[in-house]
Parts: C-alpha cells; sequence; structure tokens
C-alpha cells in the first residue's frame, strides 16, 4: 500500500473525529476499525456542550442533530428516594446547551458518512493493528493481523484502553487505581417524550440507568473484585436488588433472564506519562483511560483529536517534521486529564464509595445546596459540560476541487 499522511488505528470518538479533521486539512488519511460496525453497548452516549460546540464550529451540528437523539438540559441524581438537581447547562454559550445522548454508534455512524465525502479519508473496516513497522528508531506504519504493511508519516493510536500500540511502543502507563467495576445490563422500558437517564443512590448501592428509548442500559457499580461474589448469590438475588434500588424498571426487571445477560465491565484509571515517540501519538483512552464517572471519556478523546489536529495537520500538510510537535500535544490535553482524573478520584472515595459502605444515605451538603440555590448549578454544568481548557477549531481546511 502507498504512504498514507496519517494512519489511525482505531474508530472511536477519538480515532474517527481525527480522520475527520485531518483529512479535511487534506492529508491523506486512513483510519483502522478492527470491527465491522461501529455497534457496541458498551460505549457511552454521553455528546457534551464542548463536543457539540466543536461540530457547530465545523458546521455540522445540526446534522449531527438530526440523528436518533435525546436532549438533556439538567442533571441530577435520586439519593435516598429523592431527587436531587446538580447542573444546569441550559445557561452555558455557544449552541451546547444540552447533553445529547445520543447512542455512540450513531454518532460514528455520522463521522463516518460526513468524512467519506472528503476525498484524503479512507476507512478501512475489519482491519487490526497487530504491531508497528518501524525504522532507525521511529515508527513508519503499522502491520495488520494479515500481515500487510501501511506506511504513514504519523500513526495515531486510537484503540483504547487495552491499546495494542500503546503496548507495542512500551508507552509508560501510570495505574491511579479504580476501587470499582460496573454490571452492566438491559431493561426494557415504555418510550417516553423526556429522557429519564438518572444516577440512583441507596444504602450500600450506587445505580445508572441510561434511557435508550425503548430500553434502560443499566449500570450497577459494584466494589473491584466482588463480580464473583455477587454472582454466588444468584440471580435472583441480583435482581431483587436492582428492583428495590431502581423502582422505575422493577416491573420488568425479569428481563435479565440469565448471567448471560449481564456483563461485567472492568474500570480502568490510568494515564501515560508519554503519549509519544517519534512519529506515533496515543490519544483518547490509548493515551488514558477514565472511570465512567461523569461520562467525559468521549468529549475528552474528541478533545485530543481536535488538538492533535491543531497542532499538527498544518506542518504535516506543508511536508515540515512533525516528531518535536508531538510533545506539544500531550503538553496541551495533560492539565485536564489530571484534572478529571483527580475529580474521579476524588468522587470514587468519597461519594462512590462512601455511599457503598454505608446502611444510611444522605446527600452530601454541597449537593443539598446546588439543589436548594438554582443559580449555583451553573458552576458544575460548566465543569462537566465544558471542561477543563477546552479546544477549538484550528485546524486547516483544504480546498475540495
Amino acid at each position: 500500500m502507498a504512504e498514507c499522511d496519517v494512519c489511525i488505528v482505531g474508530g472511536g470518538p477519538a480515532g474517527m473525529v481525527a480522520g475527520y479533521l485531518f483529512a479535511r486539512a487534506g492529508l491523506k488519511t486512513v483510519v483502522l476499525e478492527k470491527h465491522g460496525d461501529f455497534l457496541r453497548d458498551f460505549r457511552g452516549d454521553t455528546v457534551h456542550p464542548s463536543t457539540l460546540d466543536l461540530f457547530d464550529e465545523l458546521g455540522l451540528l445540526k446534522s449531527l442533530l438530526r440523528q436518533p437523539h435525546d436532549r438533556v438540559a439538567s442533571v441530577g441524581a435520586v439519593i435516598g428516594g429523592r431527587r436531587y438537581q446538580v447542573a444546569d447547562f441550559r445557561h452555558l454559550p455557544g449552541a451546547g446547551k444540552f447533553i445529547a445522548m445520543m447512542p455512540q454508534w450513531h454518532f460514528l455512524d455520522f463521522v463516518a458518512r460526513e468524512a467519506a465525502h472528503l476525498p484524503s479519508f479512507t476507512l478501512r473496516m475489519k482491519v487490526a493493528a497487530t504491531r508497528l513497522a518501524e525504522a532507525r528508531g521511529r515508527v513508519t506504519g503499522v502491520v495488520t493481523a494479515d500481515g500487510d504493511t501501511i506506511p504513514a508519516r504519523l500513526v495515531i493510536a486510537a484503540d483504547g484502553r487495552g491499546s495494542t500500540l500503546r503496548r507495542a511502543a512500551q508507552l509508560p502507563l501510570r495505574d491511579l487505581g479504580a476501587p470499582i467495576d460496573v454490571f452492566w445490563f438491559r431493561v426494557p422500558k415504555q418510550q417516553t417524550p423526556d429522557n429519564r437517564t438518572q444516577a440512583y443512590v441507596t444504602p450500600g448501592e450506587m445505580f445508572v440507568t441510561i434511557d435508550r428509548g425503548d430500553y434502560f442500559q443499566c449500570a450497577r457499580v459494584i466494589k473491584k473484585g466482588d463480580a464473583e461474589t455477587i454472582r454466588a448469590a444468584g440471580l435472583d438475588r441480583f435482581r431483587s436488588d436492582v428492583a428495590a434500588a431502581v423502582p422505575p424498571i422493577s416491573e420488568r426487571i425479569g428481563a435479565i433472564a440469565g448471567w448471560a445477560d449481564v456483563k461485567l465491565l472492568e474500570v480502568s484509571l490510568d494515564r501515560l506519562t508519554r503519549w509519544h515517540r517519534p512519529g506515533l501519538l496515543a490519544i483518547g483512552d490509548a493515551a488514558h483511560a477514565m472511570s465512567p464517572v461523569g461520562g467525559v471519556g468521549i468529549n475528552l478523546a474528541i478533545q485530543d483529536a481536535v488538538a492533535a489536529a491543531n497542532i499538527l495537520a498544518r506542518p504535516l500538510a506543508a511536508g515540515e517534521e512533525i516528531d518535536p510537535l508531538l510533545a506539544r500535544v500531550q503538553q496541551r490535553r495533560m492539565l485536564p486529564v489530571q484534572v478529571v482524573q483527580g475529580m474521579q478520584r476524588a468522587i470514587h472515595a468519597r461519594v462512590i464509595g462512601a455511599a457503598m459502605r454505608n446502611t444510611e444515605v444522605r446527600a452530601p451538603a454541597l449537593l443539598r445546596l446546588l439543589d436548594a440555590v438554582p443559580l449555583l448549578q451553573r458552576i458544575p454544568a460548566r465543569i462537566l459540560g465544558l471542561g477543563v481548557r477546552r479546544e477549538h477549531i484550528r485546524s486547516p481546511k483544504a480546498p475540495i476541487a
């Protein structure tokens, strides 16, 4: 295969948005996705205001919002049977004044369709990159499971928290420790005019129910290592615990027919201390695995993609040496990652951990204050919705002949 400018491994949010932006700049871009489609339950649904604003800057927001989605203008949690309002997104600057609850396969399909209009973009499905091609200490491309070599001026590892390329490149990883795992299952529901995604905290339990129209995608948070103990107690006990903690799904809890319907997601919280080596850059979960707390992982990954294109696309298009610039992407994105992971660790310890240890549940004082003073809800909305050091589209757009 002829050399491409950028080979991106992984067709998740980071990889697909990076692929679109580099191809938009006129660079010959190839994205490799090992699966045959984007349809996987374990992918998140939350498209935050920061991401909506980026698509508005690209002129794609109206088209994006034609995809199936629900709008969540405020978020809260049910604690001890009472709902507390936490964040109100309606007052944010920009076009994104809500979270779009959009199944990720719809989001990725949309980006793939838009990218397909760009003459320099190629998406290759069912192609797994298994190792790096190297010459004189520099990454020069990837080798696929079929033994094909794809040469590239730059390889971007966007292949998730179990990144094959991250391991192959021997990039140094710091494990921050995650004290939780998640049981993941579906319960059917009736369609409602409003999206009823919600978090529930009861004595010793925490759940999140993601409203996907005709079913709830449910997450039961458990202590890391407790999965086998819960399974040993039996499926009837599992169903009764869920029904007691989350009344809206109790009538249809029988839809969990067996343990095959309950998947275990092992939560990771880590980050590379160096995201790059000559010819290679890691972004998204390949660079920093996030906890599901806050649903911010997708949006941080997309911000990485934007930063990478902002810093690298123009020099690549000009034929310049880009290895010295790779560190700038990490420098730009490390602070947001550290801040968010620090907040997630604090929530793990002080909110989730406390809830799962206690026999009585009482909302924290800060949560009670936010609920009592609606004006204050704009603060967590800005933190959750826009993040820290958010990116804007600054990469070039090549003219299309």
